[in-house]
């Protein structure tokens, strides 16, 4: 399910949320469970009442860069990084308008030559470029050129540490989710410097052609090898028509246009002032105002983008902690038999209730109740608030009903109201006996057949496995 949140997921906050959940999936010792199991309870307790998981998501977020910043030189280098379109656009402009100034005499001699000035080629080039970009939705996807992958990673924050050596380091792994996510910001960012050093480049040409103009005196005239009259006006006239109808200057006819014709011993003779505010009115109504207009398209598109950045919340991380935190909240006592839980175990679990509660939910580690003891309130009864029970056994132990039956009966009886779990864990049975998969099978439903019995809902698991796996198991068994 891809749930949306319900507050704006602006530029910076998409980038720590990636930041925080590459340290999170890469197991990257500089954020431990400890660190998490911190960012959660901190943030829990800063919202208070405010149980909508988009704010969870973003103060935990905002809890763990504070904490995470100042160890990292590469952290502090991406959250530090500030995109300015300014100096690009700046630049794009300045480049343009100097190309376009300093670009060769439109036709030797201070003559235009009506078939073959620079502009005809702006032209066409723009209208294929307005083309595709209309024709772009219709077109099947494809893998970023390139172009568009140097453009995009122009725009990256620097990573200032390598992977480390043997896996995938958590920055490593920040750069590569960032570059698909920031995508389409940083392609509106190159297409608004794009379109802007475009229409640039079209003013440039049209300020040294009028400047040029001022002090030179250009004539007008046409020559071809296979094009008649007849021919240079019907493609001039359509192609000149909508600027003719703007400036109210009209196109030559056949008979006129046959009189500008160069040849041997005759020079341009016509006056070119009317050609060039033809061409003058082409670029901007075909070049200059359409790039402008994309370009302004682009620029809203950014601060659109950068105020409500597309992130992939189907992805389970963004699950568990944009998913409602449910009924389970509170204290989660966990019981251990015979031997006392491991600490590595009780972060697991803890790190487990964390993603399916979003931090409502506190592991409450009991001493282990000795062999014997099973029915002893001492050992055996929880806190009033508990609201699940979990009795942790070894795999490799044998259920037994007067032992492990009766601390079952026992703890229904005690907490009656709350949820209840045994949970079995499989690591040493696994580890011992990896050669010999079905006595794993006989011995998982020897504990069903007691869980059973005694009508509580099992949990067989490795508590070794992936957090993710752990999770997703223990909200089945806890649901």
């Amino acid at each position: 399910m891809d749930r949306r949140p319900d507050f704006a997921i602006n530029e910076r906050s998409a980038r720590e949320m990636l930041l925080l959940r590459a340290y999170e999936t890469t197991d990257d010792p500089a954020w431990t469970a400890a660190d998490r199991e911190w960012a959660t309870r901190v943030a829990r307790a800063s919202l208070g009442d405010d149980d909508r998981p988009g704010r969870l998501l973003a103060e935990r977020t905002r809890h763990a860069m504070q904490r995470l910043a100042p160890r990292e030189a590469g952290v502090r280098a991406a959250l530090d990084t500030r995109v300015s379109l300014r100096p690009w656009a700046a630049l794009a402009v300045l480049l343009g308008l100097v190309v376009g100034a300093v670009v060769d005499h439109i036709g030797p001699a201070q003559r235009i030559n009506l078939l073959a000035p620079p502009i005809w080629v702006l032209v066409v080039w723009n209208l294929l470029v307005i083309v595709l970009i209309l024709l772009r939705p219709l077109l099947p996807a494809r893998p970023p050129g390139r172009v568009r992958r140097w453009l995009a990673a122009a725009w990256q924050p620097p990573t200032g540490r390598k992977g480390r050596a043997g896996r995938e380091g958590a920055l490593q792994r920040f750069r590569a989710d960032w570059l698909r996510a920031a995508a389409p910001l940083n392609g509106a960012r190159a297409a608004f410097v794009l379109h802007l050093g475009a229409a640039a480049l079209a003013l440039g040409l049209l300020g040294g052609l009028y400047l040029r103009g001022l002090v030179l005196d250009y004539r007008a005239g046409w020559e071809s090898t296979f094009l008649g009259a007849d021919s240079v006006h019907a493609l001039l006239a359509p192609a000149l028509a909508p600027a003719s109808l703007l400036t109210g200057i009209p196109v030559p006819s056949a008979s006129e246009l046959a009189a500008m014709q160069v040849g041997p011993g005759k020079p341009a003779q016509a006056p070119a002032a009317p050609w060039l505010h033809l061409y003058a009115a082409t670029l901007g109504l075909f070049v200059i105002g359409p790039r402008l207009v994309l370009a302004a398209l682009a620029r809203a598109q950014v601060w659109r983008l950068q105020r409500r950045l597309p992130l992939p919340l189907q992805d389970p991380w963004f699950q568990q902690w944009l998913r409602p935190a449910g009924g389970l909240a509170g204290s989660v006592w966990l019981l251990p038999h015979a031997v006392p839980v491991p600490a590595a175990t009780a972060l697991a679990l803890q790190a487990a209730l964390d993603g399916l509660t979003q931090g409502r939910a506190r592991l409450q580690a009991a001493p282990p109740v000795p062999y014997g003891d099973e029915d002893q309130p001492a050992a055996t009864t929880p806190p009033p608030d508990a609201a699940a029970v979990l009795l942790l056994v070894d795999m490799a132990s044998t259920p037994e009903a007067e032992v492990h039956g009766r601390l079952l009966d026992r703890l229904a009886a005690a907490a009656p109201g709350a949820h209840r779990l045994l949970l079995v864990d499989e690591a040493a049975f696994r580890q011992r006996l990896a050669a010999t998969g079905g006595r794993l099978d006989e011995r998982r439903q020897a504990w069903q057949e007691l869980a059973d019995a005694h009508g509580t809902p099992l949990l067989a698991v490795d508590l070794g496995t992936s957090a993710d796996e752990l999770r997703a198991a223990l909200g089945q068994s806890l649901a």
